[in-house]
C-alpha cells in the first residue's frame, strides 16, 4: 500500500490511498454503557472483532480504487455480489492473524523503519526531499494526525512483515530448479484437427417449439421488478452563505490557532551511516565505531562528504544523493540522532552517534529558523475556512431539519420541501441493479428496495450521496416482476432454439470424430476432408496458437512406447480441436549459464515463499477462532 503512496501525488489520490492504508478506527462513545452486549461485528478474529464501521470503510475503499482503475467504464455494482464481500473480508481477516501472531511472537517494528518509510513516500516531499510542513498539512487534509498515521504505517509494516520473512527463507534445491527448467522450457509435439463451428441449424423451428421453450425458460424472461422514486436532495456545495465575514472574525480565529501557522525550525541535513555487523555483539560495535572515527578523520582531513557517502554509506536510501536526508525537523528521526542534529551549527559535522541501525555521522548543511505567519499572510486561508466552516455548519442544520421533517411526516416529502426551499425530484423507472441520476449510487438503490420504503411507503432514512450530500426518498411508483409477453421476445427464443441444435450438432460430430481415434486409428485417418495442422517444439507460451488449444496440450499426459495420447479439446464458440500428442522434449538444465539459471532459480523461490506464505496464513487461520455474521456481512452498502 505505501508503495502506491510512493508512485502519486495529486491530492485525489492521496486521498484515496491514504483511505487504503487506513484500514478504520472504531469510537466508543457514551452509548457503550447501553449496548455494551450488543454484538454489531462482522466478524471476529480472536478476540478482536472487525466492526460494521471497519468493514464498509475497507469495502468502500476497495469499491473506490476499483473503480478509479477501470474508469468510465466502470459500474459499481458489478462489487455488489457477495464474493466480493467475502473477498475483502477475508484479506481483513488474513491481517488480524498475521498481527495478532506477531503479539504472540513479540514482533515490534521499529520507529527508524517506520520514518523511513515515510520519509519515501513523495506526496510528503517537495524536490524529491521529505518536507516535515508538507507531511502535516496534507494529513490534517484527510482529517488525520502524524500520530495515528504512524501507527497505521506500524501496522501495515507489521502486517507485511511475517510473510516478508518467509518468503525470504524460502529456498530451493538444485534439483528442484532443474524439474522446474525441464517443465518450464519444455517443448511437445503434436498435430490437431480444428472443428470449426458448424453453419447454423437451417431446420424449421415451430411455433409449438418456440412456446415450449418460453415456458421451460420463462425466468430468463422477466422484466425485472423496478421503482420509481421522490426525492428531495441538499447539496452543502449549493448552499447560499455570508463569504465575506468581517476582519475582526477572522482575527479571532487567528488568534484561536495561531500555533497552526508557526513553522518549526528545520535543517538540511547529510549522514554518513556505519551499521553495526554481525550479531551487534560489543566486538561488533566496536569496529563500527572505529570506521566511523575514521570516516570522521577523513572528513577533518578535508575528504568531501557527499563523496564519501557515496562510497560509505549503508544508507541505501541517501548514499546516491550523497547522503542528503532533505529538510527535517523535531520528531521526524529518532531521539540520539536528532539530538545531535540541533546540537550541531551549519556547516558543522558531528561524531559518530550511535542509533537503532548503527552509526551516524551526520552534517548540517542549513538550517531554516521558526517563524509565525502574519494575519495578513493567512487571511485568504482564513477566509476559505471561514466559508467552508459556515457553509457546514448551515448544511448541519438544514440537513437535521430535513431528518427531523422527513420522520415527522412519513408519507410526504412536501413538507420538508416547502420548509428549507428544495424541490421534490423524481426518478426514472429502475431496477434493484440501479438507475440514472442519484438512482446510479449503490446506497439509493438499496433503500429503495427496502422494506421500509418498497412496503411500507414510507420516507426513507438520509441517505449520505457524498460529503455533505444527503437525499430522501419515497416510493413513487412500482412495478413487480412480470414475465415479459412472447410476442416480444419470440425472435430471441428463436435464436436460442437454433444456437442449441447448433451446439448439439457441434458436440456430437466431435464426439463422434474423436471416439474413432485410438491404437488402429490415428488423427489423419479420421473423418474425410479435414485438414490435419503439425506442431512441433511448441512451448508453453506459444502467441501463434490458440491459448486454449496449448494449454489443453500441456495438461495432456506424455505419450507411452511411442503411442500417442489423444484429446478433444473444447475452443469456445462451438469449435472443437481433435488433438493427438505425439512426442514431449522436455528443457534442457546442462547448458544454461550461472545468470539464467540463477534467475529460474530466484523465479521458483518467489513461487515456494508465495506458497509457503498462503499456507502459513491459512494455518494461522485454522488455529484461530474466526466467526463471521453473514448479515451484517452482506448488509453494508459500498
Amino acid at each position: 500500500m505505501l508503495q502506491l503512496l510512493r508512485g502519486k501525488k495529486s491530492s485525489l489520490l492521496v486521498k484515496i490511498v491514504l483511505g487504503l492504508i487506513v484500514i478504520g478506527f472504531s469510537f466508543f462513545g457514551i452509548e457503550q454503557y447501553f449496548i455494551a452486549n450488543v454484538n454489531t461485528s462482522v466478524a471476529k478474529v480472536g478476540g478482536t472483532e472487525i466492526s460494521q464501521q471497519q468493514f464498509s470503510e475497507r469495502f468502500n475503499q476497495y469499491v473506490q480504487r476499483m473503480v478509479q482503475m477501470m474508469g468510465p467504464a466502470a459500474n459499481v455494482s458489478m462489487f455488489q455480489g457477495p464474493e466480493v464481500r467475502h473477498r475483502v473480508l477475508d484479506q481483513m481477516v488474513d491481517e488480524q492473524v498475521l498481527l495478532e501472531a506477531n503479539d504472540k511472537l513479540g514482533l515490534v517494528v521499529p520507529a527508524r523503519r517506520v520514518q523511513d518509510e515515510i520519509l519515501k513516500i513523495p506526496a510528503f516531499q517537495n524536490d524529491g526531499k521529505f518536507d516535515a510542513e508538507q507531511y502535516r498539512q496534507v494529513l490534517a487534509s484527510n482529517g488525520m494526525s502524524p500520530l495515528a498515521f504512524e501507527d497505521r504505517v506500524r501496522q501495515d509494516l507489521g502486517i507485511r512483515e511475517l510473510p516478508a520473512q518467509i518468503a525470504a527463507t524460502s529456498t530451493a534445491t538444485d534439483a528442484e530448479v532443474d524439474a522446474y527448467i525441464r517443465l518450464r522450457d519444455q517443448r511437445r509435439d503434436f498435430r490437431y484437427v480444428k472443428l470449426d463451428k458448424p453453419a447454423a441449424d437451417t431446420g424449421e423451428v415451430k411455433a409449438d417449439d418456440i412456446d415450449a421453450y418460453y415456458k421451460q425458460h420463462q425466468a430468463e424472461f422477466m422484466e425485472p421488478e423496478r421503482v420509481a422514486l421522490e426525492y428531495v436532495e441538499l447539496d452543502a456545495s449549493k448552499l447560499d452563505i455570508d463569504q465575506t465575514p468581517d476582519d475582526s472574525v477572522l482575527k479571532e480565529r487567528y488568534e484561536k490557532n495561531k500555533t497552526r501557522y508557526i513553522s518549526a525550525e528545520q535543517r538540511l541535513a547529510s549522514h554518513i551511516l556505519v551499521k553495526v555487523g554481525g550479531k551487534g555483539s560489543p566486538d561488533d560495535q566496536k569496529q563500527a565505531l572505529a570506521k566511523a572515527q575514521e570516516i570522521e578523520k577523513q572528513l577533518k582531513d578535508g575528504k568531501d562528504f557527499a563523496a564519501l557517502a557515496k562510497q560509505e554509506s549503508a544508507d541505501l536510501g541517501s548514499k546516491n544523493q550523497g547522503g542528503d536526508l532533505g529538510w527535517l525537523d523535531k520528531g521526524t528521526t529518532e531521539e540520539a540522532f536528532e539530538t545531535a542534529l540541533f546540537a550541531l551549527d551549519k556547516g558543522q559535522v558531528s561524531a559518530p552517534v550511535l542509533g537503532s541501525e548503527g552509526y551516524h555521522i551526520i552534517e548540517l548543511r542549513d538550517l531554516r529558523p521558526g517563524k509565525t505567519r502574519s494575519f495578513d499572510e493567512v487571511k485568504p486561508e482564513l477566509l476559505k475556512e471561514y466559508a467552508d466552516s459556515e457553509r457546514e455548519r448551515v448544511y448541519s442544520e438544514k440537513a437535521g431539519r430535513l431528518t427531523d421533517l422527513a420522520y415527522q411526516n412519513p408519507s410526504t416529502l412536501e413538507p420538508a420541501a416547502k420548509d428549507l426551499g428544495l424541490t421534490v425530484q423524481k426518478t426514472a423507472l429502475f431496477s434493484r441493479a440501479g438507475g440514472e441520476g442519484i438512482a446510479a449510487n449503490p446506497a439509493v438503490a438499496k433503500a429503495a428496495f427496502a422494506d421500509s420504503v418498497l412496503v411500507q411507503n414510507n420516507n426513507s432514512d438520509p441517505i449520505d450521496l457524498s460529503p455533505n450530500h444527503v437525499a430522501v426518498v419515497r416510493m413513487a411508483e412500482h412495478k413487480p416482476t412480470t414475465p415479459k409477453p412472447l410476442d416480444e421476445v419470440r425472435d430471441t427464443v428463436r435464436a436460442r432454439i437454433v444456437a442449441e441444435r447448433t451446439s448439439k450438432q457441434a458436440k456430437e460430430r466431435a464426439d463422434a470424430l474423436f471416439a474413432q481415434l485410438g491404437p488402429t486409428k490415428a488423427l489423419d485417418a479420421v473423418g474425410t476432408g479435414l485438414k490435419v495442422e503439425e506442431q512441433k517444439g511448441v512451448g508453453r507460451e506459444a502467441a501463434n496458437l490458440d491459448s486454449k488449444l496449448v494449454a489443453a496440450v500441456f495438461a495432456m499426459p506424455r505419450a507411452q512406447a511411442d503411442k500417442p495420447s489423444y484429446r478433444l479439446v473444447d475452443l469456445g464458440g462451438d469449435a472443437y480441436a481433435l488433438v493427438q500428442l505425439d512426442a514431449v522434449t522436455d528443457g534442457v538444465t546442462t547448458t544454461l549459464d550461472a545468470k539464467t539459471r540463477e534467475a529460474a532459480r530466484n523465479t521458483l523461490q518467489q513461487g515456494i515463499g508465495a506458497a509457503a506464505t498462503h499456507d502459513f496464513v491459512a494455518a494461522l487461520r485454522k488455529a484461530t477462532k474466526v466467526s463471521i455474521s453473514e448479515t451484517r456481512l452482506q448488509d453494508q452498502s459500498p
